[in-house]
């Protein structure tokens, strides 16, 4: 047998590639067209909870993305909410990448960046489609690592007029509003509640963290028009929230429709969001195979709930990359 190398990718090396937003971008708008176009397999996403008095779990995502990329990946991203209590990003991850015709493993990545990344981008190419084109104000509810590409992303496609944050711990947003200030070299603003960050908005973000379901985003704050993303893994809004939508997207929906998480489970489980009522996946409107927003007086909801064909398009840009600039390790496999 020949020898199998796989390429190591740590936090260290992916920092170092440092990929561009529209590198960002270009990868996750490119997987989200395989995937419109049918040329993928995904499986929803699977949990393991520890139990006992952790407070947290692991999700697993699988899938195949085709296409020009031809890998087969697994990622187990945990998800822990008490983490920063001892210095650590509530998501640490791992990625798996593999050769899906013969199964040799291909790469190894530190997948706690790529998750950050991967959100932020599906964050902006959802509203690349789906949001007003004039849209200037954002509101961002939460300040975990996602968080922070979610604004960048948006405010490098939208160039945003005003931005404004909010989370539950003063010192988080305080940090947030000061990190994206300085990246971004624009002013932002930070709220003391969620009302004043929502109310007349263009774009509305929740990617809160709750230990329990609480409608704290209220249906009545959100501006005609809007684009709403809630992807907290406890649900944040209220059930009446998908009654004002002139369109209802998500990523994807056979993980949607089932599960124990997610900001949209209660509004499944009602019937509000079915097979039905949605209008589409966001890869089929990036495929060209359904419309995006139409008018500017729809107001749009997007539920994305993390899509490992994400994870192992983000993966291939950094192993492209790495090749080039001779980054990273190669280990011998056997």
């Amino acid at each position: 047998m020949q020898p199998i190398y796989i390429d190591f990718l740590n936090g260290l090396d992916i920092d170092e590639l440092g990929l561009s937003n529209d590198e960002i971008l270009s990868a996750i708008e490119a997987s989200l067209a395989i995937q419109g176009r049918g040329e993928a397999v995904i499986e929803p996403r699977t949990h393991l909870i520890p139990g006992g008095e952790i407070n947290g779990h692991f999700n697993v995502l699988r899938g195949v993305l085709g296409g020009d990329i031809g890998y087969a990946g697994v990622k187990v991203v945990g998800d822990f909410v008490d983490n920063y209590r001892k210095g650590l990003p509530s998501e640490l991850a791992i990625l798996n990448l593999l050769d899906p015709a013969t199964g040799i493993p291909r790469a190894i990545l530190d997948a706690s960046a790529i998750t950050d990344m991967r959100t932020g981008a599906v964050t902006a190419i959802g509203a690349k489609y789906l949001a007003r084109p004039d849209s200037k104000v954002l509101a961002h509810i939460g300040a975990r690592g996602t968080a922070y590409w979610n604004v960048r992303l948006l405010d490098h496609l939208f160039d945003f007029e005003e931005i404004r944050v909010h989370s539950r711990r003063s010192e988080s947003r305080e940090a947030f509003a000061e990190r994206l200030r300085r990246d971004l070299g624009k002013p932002v603003i930070v709220t003391d509640d969620w009302e004043s960050t929502v109310r007349g908005a263009d774009i509305v973000v929740e990617a809160s963290r709750l230990d329990q379901p609480e409608p704290l985003l209220r249906t009545e704050w959100i501006k005609p028009g809007a684009f709403v993303v809630p992807y907290g893994t406890m649900s944040a809004v209220e059930l009446s929230l998908t009654d004002i939508m002139s369109k209802l997207v998500v990523d994807d929906w056979g993980q949607c429709k089932g599960g124990l998480f997610g900001s949209l489970r209660a509004h499944v489980d009602a019937g509000k969001l079915s097979a039905e009522t949605l209008h589409a996946e966001l890869g089929q409107i990036v495929a060209g195979l359904k419309n995006g927003r139409e008018t500017p007086e729809e107001t749009i909801l997007f539920w994305h709930r993390g899509l490992s064909l994400s994870d192992i398009a983000l993966g291939h840009a950094l192993l492209e990359k790495s090749r080039r600039l001779g980054i990273g390790q190669r280990l011998r496999w056997a």
